[in-house]
């Protein structure tokens, strides 16, 4: 039964993806709830774990059960939020360590909060799958073959996502370019 599920979910059949969704949808939003303690990021990320398998269903090989498959694919969304926020935790309190030292001016303060909301919105200019290879990359540090491994695709599709990315970043950011390059520094490869 779940095999001719899978099968005709890879065909593109909409019913069979939702059979899945309406199955599993809120056991995963508990399951992720009990990771991130948040109910709307929780939702978010099973949202988002049932877009990408949407997207993929062609090329999805799943071993195991469509269950297993979706709650490893939850848990890993999970975590990798997890990391995030804990890296945005760490950019804060690493900022805040250097804002005492070396008492920025207000000027750059204003400068830097701007470069980030315009960074922010750049991000959202990209396309989906550039937008997760770069936030992978330069948000959860993800070496290019972890983002492949997480994501199915090659190496060199996630170097060319990353090219474009930084490509269309730099467009997007080029009337703050030195600040950007100041910022992406340690990320420009």
């Amino acid at each position: 039964m779940e095999k001719q599920v899978l099968e005709t979910l890879q065909l593109g059949n909409e019913s069979a993806f939702e059979m899945i969704f309406r199955t599993y949808y809120q056991p995963l939003c508990r399951y992720a709830y009990s990771f991130l303690q948040d109910k709307e990021e929780a939702e978010e990320v099973v949202q988002s774990s049932f877009i990408t398998v949407w997207d993929k269903r062609n090329s999805l090989t799943i071993e195991t059960s469509v269950k297993s498959y979706l709650y490893r694919m939850v848990r890993n969304s999970c975590l990798n939020v997890i990391k995030h926020e804990k890296i945005k935790q760490q950019h804060v309190a690493h900022e805040l360590a250097v804002s005492e030292v070396s008492h920025e001016s207000v000027s750059q303060k204003v400068h830097a909060a701007e470069l980030e909301i315009k960074i922010s919105e750049a991000m959202k200019t990209l396309p989906e799958q550039c937008r997760l290879v770069f936030q992978l990359s330069r948000f959860e540090e993800l070496k290019y073959q972890e983002i492949a491994d997480q994501l199915q695709i090659s190496v060199k599709t996630v170097e060319n996502h990353m090219g474009k990315a930084l490509k269309l970043m730099r467009v997007q950011l080029k009337e703050y370019l030195p600040l950007f390059l100041i910022f992406m520094k340690d990320w420009l490869v």
